[in-house]
């Protein structure tokens, strides 16, 4: 069963960085491609970035791009997302997700980032 684990969102102001982290286990985490998604308040989930499994290519939203960067390293099961240039409008909660070879995967229980002065 797909175990993930959220860490480091919190309080920045607008300008500022956050370096958000996903513990992955239970699950062969080499083999899945891994995304970030995240949740505003009172809005739908909404994509944020992806990384295949072996990290050789990536994909991010129009508005994260240039400012956000998403890496893993597989010999510590862990996906990261470094977040520059934060804005108010990147405030939400942010879900780390898996997605397995066959079409399966997981959610963690998210994190959250407050972008605000």
């Amino acid at each position: 069963q797909v175990q993930l684990v959220e860490s480091g969102g919190g309080l920045v102001q607008p300008g500022g960085s956050l370096r958000l982290s996903c513990a992955a286990s239970q699950f062969a985490f080499s083999t899945y491609t891994m995304r970030w998604y995240r949740q505003a308040p009172g809005k739908g989930r909404e994509f944020v970035a992806t990384i295949t499994s072996t990290g050789d290519r990536t994909n991010y939203a129009d508005s994260v791009k240039g400012r956000f960067t998403i890496s893993r390293d597989n010999a510590k099961n862990t996906v990261n997302l470094q977040m520059n240039s934060l804005k108010p409008e990147d405030t939400a909660v942010y879900y780390c997700n898996a997605l397995g070879p066959d079409g399966l995967g997981g959610w963690g229980q998210g994190t959250q980032v407050t972008v605000s002065s």
